[in-house]
């Protein structure tokens, strides 16, 4: 990696054009037709090209809504999500009324209605090992605005495998990043960042927050990138890293050059077993030695402590009955003797023998227990809750609902009888 200045590479257009456009067409792009450089010829390679947008989340919303207000004439969406509340703030293709339908579907529903003519397919799943060859290689170019470190790896290898540019883009807290890879034609992410990060290394837009606006900011750069590469147009960010942070208003950029020592990507194995590892993290692993699942807690949940570190508003929507409660801050801050202050004042002074912490997912208890590992007393266990609040609610929530249905399907079970004597009978 160097950050030495360089020209940045331009490109021949990716896509030939379509014959013509309507007249219709020719009036709802006029503002493009005017550009120089652009003009009918630039829209005309839109209206061919397909383009695959890998999540319908924070930077999927923007990047699709403006490739079908742009013009592009076919767009594939995947994502394996549904809509909920907390997305609204900053996924704004979607609505209220989406909540709990497929994120695919809201999506679609959005883009026609500013193209009714756009062809749209949706698949409702993930980008796999298994799919992503095959869809890469059926489109002119991928967005890739995923919220995992599995699935951005994947791309990447996907992109050189199959030679399909892929521009790519991240947002955490006030800051976003933007690439853009094409294969033969400058680095790719594994020359920037050679090592796929472990799941839960970084905290999600869940457990660290994002400001919803920098979605914005963040996917119209990645729909930019996509629209120069189809027109062949401006400078891509071959080579180089667009950095944006919003709190301070400055736009940086990182040049980078590909390692002449990284290994060339031949298989998806490497990133296929990361793939698994993330979708382990939804539950189904064995849990970490310093961790416990939740039905182990569940088993022992009278015998532990369990300490929340998330904070106060979001004990407003959840909270595990019995917990204290100590902000993560306050464990950075403090440590061990955070944590007694805060039994002090809960009226549980003294050395509890076996500790349970939990925040949403795990990413945030993780951290806590190994800030305490260092200075917990002896003879007392540690350990960090695996998926967190959103774990035990999946849990709990389920066994309820299997106990409300058991007396139903043995009510069911039951031979009729027309003896009204026998009414209350067991």
């Amino acid at each position: 990696m160097t950050t030495a200045a360089a020209t940045p590479p331009s490109l021949p257009p990716l896509v030939d054009p379509v014959e013509s456009l309507s007249r219709t067409e020719l009036e709802r792009y006029s503002r493009h037709l005017s550009l120089p450089g652009f003009g009918l010829q630039g829209q005309r390679r839109l209206r061919a090209a397909s383009v695959l947008v890998i999540g319908a989340g924070g930077l999927g919303s923007p990047v699709l809504s403006y490739l079908a207000a742009a013009g592009v004439g076919q767009l594939t969406i995947i994502d394996d999500d549904v809509v909920e509340s907390s997305n609204l703030q900053r996924q704004i293709i979607h609505r209220d009324d989406d909540v709990g339908r497929p994120k695919v579907t809201s999506a679609a529903d959005a883009v026609h209605r500013l193209d009714p003519n756009l062809e749209v397919r949706t698949i409702e799943g993930r980008l796999s090992p298994e799919n992503a060859l095959g869809l890469f290689g059926e489109h002119d170019v991928v967005i890739d605005g995923a919220d995992n470190f599995a699935t951005r790896y994947l791309s990447n290898d996907a992109s050189e495998l199959t030679g399909t540019p892929l521009v790519w883009g991240t947002i955490f807290r006030f800051a976003g990043q933007v690439s853009t890879f094409v294969p033969g034609h400058g680095p790719m992410l594994r020359d920037l960042f050679p090592d796929i990060p472990a799941p839960d290394s970084v905290l999600n837009c869940a457990e660290g927050g994002v400001l919803g606006v920098l979605c914005g900011t963040v996917g119209s750069a990645m729909a930019t990138e996509a629209i120069k590469l189809i027109c062949g147009i401006g400078a891509p960010f071959i080579g180089r890293l667009l950095r944006y942070e919003a709190l301070s208003g400055e736009y940086s950029t990182l040049r980078f050059s590909p390692d002449p020592d990284r290994p060339p990507v031949t298989d998806l194995t490497e990133v296929a077993a990361a793939c698994a590892a993330d979708l382990d993290g939804g539950g189904m692993a064995e849990p970490a030695a310093d961790e416990i699942d939740v039905a182990e807690f569940l088993s022992v949940e009278d015998d532990v402590l369990v300490v929340d570190v998330r904070e106060d508003w979001e004990r407003e929507l959840a909270v595990i009955p019995g917990s204290v409660h100590l902000p993560l801050g306050g464990l950075r801050d403090g440590g061990w003797q955070a944590l007694e202050s805060a039994l002090g004042d809960s009226g549980r002074a003294g050395s509890p023998v076996n500790i349970v912490i939990h925040c949403k997912s795990g990413a945030r208890s993780a951290e806590a227990a190994q800030i305490l590992s260092g200075s917990v007393p002896a003879g007392v266990r540690l350990r960090s809750l695996a998926g967190g609040i959103d774990a035990w609610e999946d849990v709990t929530r389920a066994s309820a609902e299997q106990r409300d249905q058991q007396p139903a399907a043995s009510a069911a079970q039951r031979p009729l009888s027309s003896g009204a004597g026998l009414v209350g009978q067991s």
